[in-house]
């Protein structure tokens, strides 16, 4: 597998490849934010309300933008989407960090929920026409287990920060100080990872001619009823996730007195396992000749794992559900994105990414306040039941919608070839 993998990196283009160096620094980098920052303002004794407000922010913002922030993307270009959306993002990372008061810190989270969705709606379309129809599945994978595995080095590295920054501060390794200095460093590292973005060269458009972008106008028929199947499951799987998964840091800690290192450390390997699993899927997807079947099979195994992890008692059980369950759930991730943009023509592949964007962050914008508040009356028990009924339901969906369609499109490009 190792000489595969080997062997597709040197098949990649330049863009392909500065893109995927992009995804480990940021990765590296930013696992740090994700591990960190709801225990920097628990530190700072922030209530469980705001801390669900300020998660909920960033993604209420992608919502109300999505959208435009596709279509711009498509008007002036990925690398150029890309450089703004990043700069934009670490400036307000590090202004949520490094807040006065509530006020700014929730202003600085909206800048970030702008900024990140240009960013991320542009990535689906770079990566179509960075990579040739064999190693673009490959290239979806691949970005998406980079950003995981870079993810479990950064937090491996963060988990032993705290105390670090401590003793070299002087204060203990809980103290809000500590924290903040960390999340710092990490977000200034993350800014690195717009040197190789700033050296990809825009792809020209092949062909004499291109058709405009989607514009506003067009819009309207971007809500036909193949773009909002696509985008249902993400709707509902983003309701189950955002309720939970923001929050395992604060589970772990809160349940078992989990200690910075060895929550770093638990973090770091889910994130390496999730890696792995990802770069498999293709493998997967390939050998069921389907990537709705590995979409739905991954999804549906992880869900035992996930009911596991909340309700059992011993650490190391709930600690290797959460390994497994975030390996079989994500790895279907980068295959169902292919699948979208390969069932989406060029031309509308930004802004229809935005509309299963928009989906998501519907939930994301709901989902973080919901949760703060069930968790200050009636603990995490509600939230494992209430994520593995709306999985389920998406999991059912996907395969409902999606199955046919896929085996009829593969038999008639099988038809198509042998009529050659």
């Amino acid at each position: 597998m190792i000489i595969r993998l080997k062997n597709y990196f040197h098949q990649f283009s330049r863009n392909a490849r500065l893109f995927l160096l992009a995804t480990i620094i940021s990765g590296i980098a930013y696992s740090g934010l994700q591990l960190f920052f709801n225990i920097y303002l628990r530190s700072r004794n922030f209530d469980l309300d705001f801390i669900g407000l300020i998660n909920a922010i960033p993604a209420g913002a992608a919502l109300v933008v999505g959208v435009p922030m596709g279509m711009l993307s498509d008007r002036i270009g990925r690398r150029r989407a890309m450089l703004i959306g990043l700069a934009f993002s670490t400036g307000a990372a590090w202004g949520m960090v490094n807040a006065p008061s509530r006020e700014v810190m929730l202003v600085m989270a909206c800048f970030k929920g702008i900024a990140d969705s240009l960013y991320m709606l542009s990535q689906a379309p770079f990566m179509m026409r960075a990579a040739g129809e064999k190693e673009r599945t490959l290239l979806f994978s691949l970005n998406f287990g980079l950003t995981t595995i870079s993810g479990a080095v950064g937090n491996l590295l963060a988990g032993q920060l705290p105390a670090w920054f401590g003793r070299w501060l002087g204060v203990g390794p809980e103290n809000p100080l500590a924290y903040q200095s960390v999340l710092t460093a990490t977000v200034l590292c993350g800014g690195l990872s717009l040197v190789p973005v700033w050296l990809i060269r825009e792809i020209k458009w092949p062909g004499p001619r291109r058709e405009p972008p989607v514009g506003l106008e067009d819009f309207r028929k971007l809500l036909r009823p193949s773009v909002l199947r696509l985008a249902a499951p993400n709707f509902i799987i983003s309701c189950g996730a955002a309720i939970l998964i923001p929050y395992m840091n604060l589970f772990f800690k809160g349940r078992f007195a989990v200690p910075d290192g060895q929550l770093g450390v638990l973090f770091s390997l889910s994130a390496g396992l999730t890696g792995v699993a990802t770069v498999i899927g293709p493998s997967i997807a390939a050998r069921l000749n389907s990537k709705i079947k590995a979409v739905v099979f991954t999804q549906a195994a992880s869900l035992f794992f996930l009911l596991l992890m909340g309700f059992v008692p011993s650490f190391w059980v709930a600690g290797g559900s959460f390994l497994l369950r975030a390996a079989l759930m994500n790895m279907a991730s980068p295959l169902y994105s292919a699948f979208a943009m390969e069932n989406t023509v060029e031309r509308e592949r930004g802004a229809v990414n935005s509309v299963m964007s928009l989906m998501w962050e519907v939930g994301w914008t709901v989902g973080p306040y919901f949760s703060g508040v069930v968790q200050a009356r009636w603990g995490f028990g509600p939230l494992f039941v209430l994520t593995s009924i709306l999985y389920a339901i998406a999991i059912a969906l996907t395969w409902q919608f999606f199955h046919r369609t896929e085996a009829e499109a593969r038999l008639a490009a099988e038809l198509a070839l042998s009529a050659k």
